[in-house]
């Protein structure tokens, strides 16, 4: 199974993307990750990929396709894979294609969550978090046994700046600029999987599982 995962930030993509990997025991290909590991073991394309991010530019396509084709070549991508966070633009979709038909292989589907904005900013902004242990609660879901107190260890509880209305707006906003072309890209090409990701997780895994059968 070779899936793309899609979806903003909030809508529980994580969730979804982790129970496909642990159903088809296939590995998760997040390019964040492939470029740390290449950075850390002073792979060459790695370090091309760390001269770029230094400089505050973006890393070339081409080299984040070749990082990409190394970690394809690795064992544990026989029985297929899942890209989290790649492609990111249509030039890396084409790209993507490219590479895939070199490798005599296709994508399945491309799974793309789907939750209204207001939702994510109100499941977002609910969140607390515990800057001691890290545990974290929503005011409304999972609400502290006591208000601003850390269930776990006791700290006080506070709201992150990434999950601020006003931050959460700009990385929706964000996030709807740079798909929507990637969406209309796989759409034209039948691959698009439309989920509906409002509701429990468990219901929400239910609509993904069906998109397979």
């Amino acid at each position: 199974m070779r899936l793309i995962m899609l979806g903003p930030p909030g809508s529980g993509k994580g969730t979804q993307a982790q129970a496909l990997i642990e159903k088809y025991g296939i590995p998760q290909v997040s390019t964040g990750d492939i470029l740390r590991a290449s950075i850390k073991a002073g792979a060459e394309l790695g370090l091309k990929a760390k001269a770029f991010m230094d400089a505050g530019q973006l890393v070339p396509d081409d080299v984040i396709i070749g990082i990409i084709r190394e970690r394809l070549a690795a064992d544990d991508c026989r029985r297929g894979y899942l890209f989290d966070g790649f492609p990111r633009t249509s030039a890396q979709a084409e790209a993507l294609d490219k590479m895939l038909a070199e490798r005599d292989e296709a994508l399945d589907h491309v799974v793309c969550i789907e939750v209204p904005d207001a939702n994510i900013v109100g499941r977002l902004t609910g969140r607390l978090t515990c800057p001691n242990c890290g545990a974290m609660f929503h005011v409304k879901t999972m609400p502290p046994k006591q208000a601003g107190v850390c269930d776990r260890c006791g700290g006080k509880l506070i709201v992150r700046d990434d999950d601020k209305e006003e931050t959460i707006r700009k990385r929706l906003n964000a996030y709807h600029g740079q798909t929507a072309p990637l969406i209309a890209y796989y759409e034209n090409k039948k691959l698009l999987r439309r989920i509906d990701g409002v509701g429990a997780p468990a219901d929400i895994g239910q609509r993904v599982a069906a998109v397979f059968e």
